[in-house]
């Protein structure tokens, strides 16, 4: 249950019985409850049970508004196939996102050419982007420094599956892993590059600290850590999030 979706699917189910009671009380009544406002009792009712289970405040409205999705949803009538079609396509490129609480977030030209940069310029370098998505970083740092192993590691199938695609159909040395990157070793690289969430950099954080060896650097786009300074941040462009960075 620490994981925060199981959490919501949890609110929903406690919420219920205390919506099947209401709807019984009104029924007493003689004055039974119409659809809409028997979904929307049951999203304030789940809303009430994600605030009991702890839920960060963003998941609420999600709780309030699911019942009234399913009712509008329901309400379409498409066939039951396009929805395990949307389902099957979001699984492909999202996969565990509900577990790893990491999203699919691309950085851009920019955060790739000031990687770049940061890479030893006296010797080649072992780098990995976790969570690499459709490529674009290491595909890019592969061509900016051919000297360097540079390597990609994504757990959605699908984005995993299009990075190795364009490394293959490019004729790049960039390589494509599918995995959890907590499953790797650190130690091997010189440089990880990591735009994950703020959910994952405790873990992120702890995990570096073990594994990664000296000189070795840890660069995160966006977020950064709270109970460890970076030793330097950069804005790589004006409006957007800094690259935050540690050495080890």
């Amino acid at each position: 249950m620490r994981i925060p979706a199981l959490r919501a699917l949890a609110a929903q189910c406690a919420a219920l019985l205390p919506t099947a009671l209401a709807a019984a009380a009104f029924d007493a009544a003689g004055a039974g409850l119409t659809l809409f406002t028997a979904a929307l009792l049951q999203g304030l009712f789940a809303m009430l049970a994600g605030w009991r289970l702890r839920l960060a405040v963003w998941w609420w409205p999600m709780l309030l508004l699911f019942p009234l999705a399913l009712l509008s949803a329901a309400a379409l009538g498409l066939p039951s196939w396009i929805y395990l079609l949307v389902f099957a396509a979001l699984l492909l490129v999202y996969w565990s996102t509900f577990r790893t609480q990491v999203p699919y977030y691309p950085s851009g030209p920019a955060v790739w050419r000031a990687v770049a940069a940061l890479l030893p310029q006296d010797r080649a370098a072992r780098v990995i982007d976790i969570g690499s998505g459709l490529g674009g970083m290491t595909l890019h740092l592969a061509r900016a420094r051919p000297d360097c192993d540079c390597l990609g590691i994504e757990l959605a199938p699908l984005p995993w599956l299009l990075s190795w695609l364009r490394a293959k159909l490019g004729r790049s040395r960039a390589r494509f892993l599918r995995g959890d990157y907590q499953h790797l070793d650190f130690s091997q690289f010189d440089l990880v590059f990591a735009y994950l969430s703020p959910a994952a950099m405790d873990s992120l954080m702890r995990k570096c600290r073990a594994e990664m060896k000296s000189g070795s650097l840890l660069i995160s786009y966006e977020f950064s850590h709270s109970a460890c300074e970076p030793v330097k941040t950069i804005l790589t462009t004006e409006g957007r999030p800094p690259l935050y960075i540690w050495a080890f």
